[in-house]
């Protein structure tokens, strides 16, 4: 029976060595039919959460069976036949195991794994509602960044609260209501001057200069009287926080087309539009398609009010093209629209008149007017 259990013993280390695993229970088990004894919590063993190794690529192999000759690796090695009978000893360290592998499974208190986790969530639903606000879907947009921020609090994550924060108050400024975007940013603005991050604090302050100048456009004669030199101040005070930011691409693209924007209501044309060519760029490189898309709307838009109809145009189909890559719906009902205007300036009302058509048949694609 000890020689039919030494070779039940020795397939099994054959077997391990092919790239087999076993649980911290079965490497116990083992230890008591091989020729060799390891310590059950060796290296590699009784992980608290074994979903580590399969997450690497593979299990990691019970240390009993890792080395190529009994004792290469182990703290304690001998022979089976030198070795004294210790059942007693053998006993203890089965028990000692499971109980160590059942705490693993206790409701303790989560580790870095499951923090990385909600980290990894909390992008995941940022990136989601940053897309859904883009294409139009606001209120899924901001069902998505509540979950995200609740996730980055959770995990205590300062540089995500201030993004979430920064998201949600964009959100809110899409839809106009500028007065609770400014909440938010402010809100993100105080959490990145509380940990100490410039770039942060020089994104949160791009954001806040945008809504801003978009509550000014919203009232009306931006370009005209007191709000000319508002407006200027929005600009410089963008290009003053611009170096700050080394990292954040998508942040110094959406500085540019701030700075895009007041140099158009300014009656800047070629700064308008070189301003938002540098977000776009930025976008295209870094394939953000739906924002390089909008890009190519605002530049047609630069156009448009500065008489350059036809290039207005060529602007917006590149912004079409765009869209279409991406299938950008409410991207691409904005488009045609945008095209009636402009083929209404020309004074091509035909043209203009099936622009519309199309614009209104993809809104009511998605049941919206």
């Amino acid at each position: 029976m000890e020689r039919a259990a030494l070779e039940k013993g020795k397939r099994r280390e054959i077997g391990n060595r092919a790239g087999g695993g076993a649980s911290p229970a079965e490497c116990i088990w083992a230890s008591l039919r091989t020729e060799t004894y390891s310590g059950p919590l060796g290296p590699g063993s009784g992980s608290r959460f074994p979903h580590q190794h399969e997450r690497r690529g593979r299990p990691t192999p019970c240390p009993i069976y890792a080395s190529g000759a009994p004792g290469a690796d182990s703290p304690i090695s001998m022979s089976a036949e030198d070795a004294p009978p210790l059942p007693h000893l053998r006993i203890g360290v089965l028990c000692a195991v499971i109980l160590f592998v059942m705490a693993g499974c206790s409701s303790a208190p989560k580790g870095d794994v499951e923090v990385r986790v909600q980290r990894r969530n909390a992008l995941t639903q940022l990136e989601a509602a940053n897309r859904e606000a883009d294409r139009g879907n606001y209120e899924q947009a901001l069902a998505l960044i509540t979950e995200a921020r609740r996730l980055a609090v959770s995990a205590d994550d300062a540089a995500l609260i201030v993004e979430t924060g920064l998201s949600q108050g964009n959100i809110f400024s899409y839809m106009g209501r500028s007065a609770e975007a400014q909440t938010f940013f402010d809100a993100a603005l105080a959490e990145a001057e509380r940990t100490g991050d410039g770039e942060l604090v020089a994104a949160s302050r791009i954001y806040i200069a945008r809504n801003r100048l978009q509550s000014m456009i919203a009232e009306g004669n931006p370009g005209n009287g007191g709000n000319a030199i508002a407006i200027a101040e929005v600009r410089d005070q963008v290009r003053l926080e611009l170096p700050r930011i080394k990292k954040s691409q998508t942040a110094i693209a959406l500085g540019w087309t701030v700075i895009g924007l007041a140099e158009k209501e300014l009656g800047h044309w070629n700064d308008a539009e070189k301003g938002i060519m540098n977000a776009l760029g930025i976008h295209v490189k870094g394939k953000y398609l739906e924002l390089a898309a909008y890009d190519w709307y605002l530049i047609a838009s630069v156009r448009s009010v500065a008489g350059q109809y036809a290039s207005a145009l060529d602007a917006l189909e590149n912004a079409l093209s765009y869209d279409r890559r991406t299938e950008n719906t409410y991207g691409l009902g904005t488009d045609w629209k945008a095209m009636g205007d402009v083929y209404t300036k020309m004074g091509n009302t035909a043209n203009a008149e099936n622009a519309y058509r199309r614009s209104a048949e993809i809104f009511r694609s998605i049941n919206r007017e």
